[in-house]
């Protein structure tokens, strides 16, 4: 699986973990909800920046934190 197609499935992951719609997660992450949709769906890459207000002001937690998941681990 490619990186953004992980990266993708780790945020939509943590967002049903957390009971938000992508409508939420976008708007307290300051994106559009179109824009994180493609993310979460592999369709488009992710920036820096717009990572780190998907994973810090939207679902609050660290970027290491978001990292240290088994889809990033390398077998």
């Amino acid at each position: 699986m490619d990186l953004k197609r992980k990266i993708g499935q780790r945020i939509k992951g943590l967002r049903e973990e957390k009971n938000l719609k992508q409508e939420e997660l976008a708007w307290q992450s300051n994106l559009d909800r179109t824009y994180l949709n493609h993310v979460e769906t592999g369709k488009r890459n992710i920036t820096v920046a717009s990572l780190q207000k998907i994973v810090v002001d939207g679902l609050k937690i660290t970027l290491s934190d978001f990292f240290n998941h088994e889809f990033f681990k390398e077998n």
